[in-house]
């Protein structure tokens, strides 16, 4: 649970600390903002993907099922800083499929607290494998850290790539080749 108050608090001790003044017109309501701001960016901290997994539908298929280039915003648990980019997310069902729609949710429970690209990559793995059932997960994620972009090394542009191997996916390696061309298309 967020609590507002805390927040705000700390951004006033924050604002005094980088020698801004709280009390000008432009930061009166700066506190209440990242307040709110910080409810929804790490409003994933509750969230269970249990329950966005929850909602299947048998199926016979048995084949991949691949979304692709789910966009995501986190936070870095490092600098607090913000990293973005795009989770591709790829199972092997086993007798049910998930909304599509849950997918993307999933990424959102993971993506919206603080967080290690690393990990979040393997957790969005680990719910699917789960939550589905399925025979097999890869999720690969690729994402911008603004803690390489504006601070620190500045290298703009610069994507870091992680990924995910559960299950079939492991054990076959032409299973991940045809994940990997399927994004290419």
């Amino acid at each position: 649970m967020v609590d507002q108050e805390k927040i705000k608090e700390a951004v006033k001790l924050l604002l005094e600390g980088i020698g801004e003044d709280g009390e000008r017109e432009g930061l009166l309501e700066t506190p209440d903002r990242i307040a709110r701001m910080y409810g929804e960016i790490c409003g994933g901290m509750e969230a269970d993907a249990a329950e966005v997994l929850s909602k299947t539908f048998a199926t016979e298929k048995t084949e991949m099922v691949l979304e692709k280039d789910i966009v995501f915003y986190s936070m870095c648990e490092h600098h607090m800083l913000p990293f973005f980019g795009k989770v591709h997310i790829a199972y092997i069902p086993d007798g049910k499929i998930a909304g599509l729609s849950k997918l993307a949710r999933c990424v959102e429970i993971y993506a919206k607290r603080l967080q290690l690209q690393e990990r979040m990559t393997e957790q969005i793995a680990e719910a699917v494998m789960k939550h589905l059932s399925a025979r097999g997960v890869m999720v690969l994620t690729e994402a911008e850290h603004l803690c390489m972009t504006m601070r620190g090394v500045k290298k703009p542009g610069s994507r870091t790539v992680t990924y995910a191997v559960k299950g079939v996916f492991r054990e076959d390696a032409q299973l991940q080749q045809n994940f990997f061309r399927m994004l290419e298309r």
